[in-house]
């Protein structure tokens, strides 16, 4: 009998996804397929709050799908409910909330502890919320998945996760949704009535993405360098504390709202260049699909980002809006830096594949599946 998983992929549903739902979707369909390839596959289980669509995951014999429909505590209650009937060798968590109470092994995987580095950015109920789960999760787990050496830290530094219980795995980029075309650069630039020059951010718009000091920074580039014809383009939702303050008054800056994955590959191919001066991330995503782009990455020297972009991108100083300034500078006027970094970008960016995250979860499923059946054997 293949030995059981159960998948919590209740996140792979949503209609507007962000990072972490993508991140779920994106290494459950890897999984499915590496698990395929294997001599003895294990048995898939995934758990879902609403019905999949039917293209959603593929087909096959070692994959259930579990729709189980409620909703308030749908993790703790349901999800768990279903796992004491399984009773599944290993339970995976694409994110940080494992179930107070479920059998077998844990395995979840902890995103980044943003909550901690600002916690002003989150709702006193949201930030209690994820500071108690995340705790317990990391102590009950048998095993975490950290999306970065960053993180990895973090859940040691303010957990006291011991450093032998983490594995670090880089989540990928959707590759297909990336490859661009002149024409698919004129039709993003239309739709979001661009000009033909334009600098790109792209994420929820939220104080830690430090969009005031880009905002400036871009004014203080203007000043030096642009005859009133280049954008600065703002592309994501409004977050949970956005203020209008924050792009009063600037010139020929634009905000598009939600970019949905099918226009992001144009979008940033068309720019100059992606500035992206977050004050933490655990895993740069935008970052990421720039460099697989050909877009140059001006990022911060902070959390994550360095260790993601290392000489493909000019890393700066988030706190600095003359750093930033002057690292737009550079990439719109030096087309041979341009260019090194877009070769430099390009090749970097091929670490990143959901074909080698899923692999090496594939691997953590196997390290903890041994030590189950050794453990059963000894008894």
């Amino acid at each position: 009998m293949p030995f059981r998983i159960a998948i919590d992929a209740s996140r792979t549903t949503k209609t507007q996804p962000t990072g972490a739902e993508r991140y779920a979707t994106r290494l459950i369909q890897a999984l499915i397929k590496a698990n395929e390839s294997r001599r003895e596959p294990f048995l898939f289980r995934l758990y879902f709050r609403d019905a999949p669509s039917h293209a959603l995951f593929a087909k096959s014999d070692y994959v259930q799908e579990v729709v189980i429909r409620f909703p308030r505590l749908w993790t703790h209650l349901r999800l768990a409910a279903a796992l004491w009937r399984a009773k599944p060798g290993i339970t995976f968590v694409p994110a940080h909330t494992l179930p107070f109470l479920f059998p077998g092994a844990g395995i979840v995987t902890v995103h980044d502890l943003g909550y901690k580095h600002f916690p002003e950015a989150h709702r006193r109920m949201q930030r209690a919320y994820l500071d108690f789960t995340t705790r317990f999760s990391q102590r009950r787990a048998a095993l975490l998945l950290a999306d970065s050496q960053a993180t990895a830290s973090d859940l040691s530094v303010i957990y006291g996760t011991p450093s032998d219980k983490i594995r670090i795995v880089y989540p990928g980029i959707d590759t297909e949704s990336f490859r661009h075309s002149a024409r698919n650069i004129d039709e993003a630039r239309e739709r979001c009535q661009l000009p033909a020059r334009y600098f790109i951010f792209i994420g929820t718009l939220q104080p830690r993405k430090n969009i005031e000091r880009l905002v400036t920074a871009f004014g203080l580039w203007q000043r030096e360098h642009d005859n009133g014809e280049t954008a600065l383009v703002l592309a994501g939702a409004k977050g949970w504390l956005f203020q209008k303050s924050w792009i009063a008054g600037a010139k020929n800056v634009i905000v598009t709202g939600y970019i949905d994955e099918a226009r992001k590959g144009g979008l940033l191919a068309g720019a100059i260049a992606l500035v992206f001066p977050s004050l933490y991330e655990g895993f740069g995503f935008p970052a990421v699909e720039a460099m697989h782009c050909g877009t140059p990455v001006i990022a911060s020297n902070t959390s994550s980002l360095p260790e993601l972009v290392g000489d493909a991108g000019l890393l700066v100083d988030p706190t600095n809006v003359c750093a930033i300034a002057a690292a737009m500078g550079r990439c719109s006027e030096d087309e041979s830096l341009r260019q090194r970094l877009i070769a430099s970008g390009y090749k970097r960016a091929k670490r990143f594949t959901w074909e080698a995250a899923a692999s090496s979860v594939i691997d953590v499923f196997d390290e903890l599946a041994q030590g189950a059946e050794n453990g059963r054997a000894s008894i």
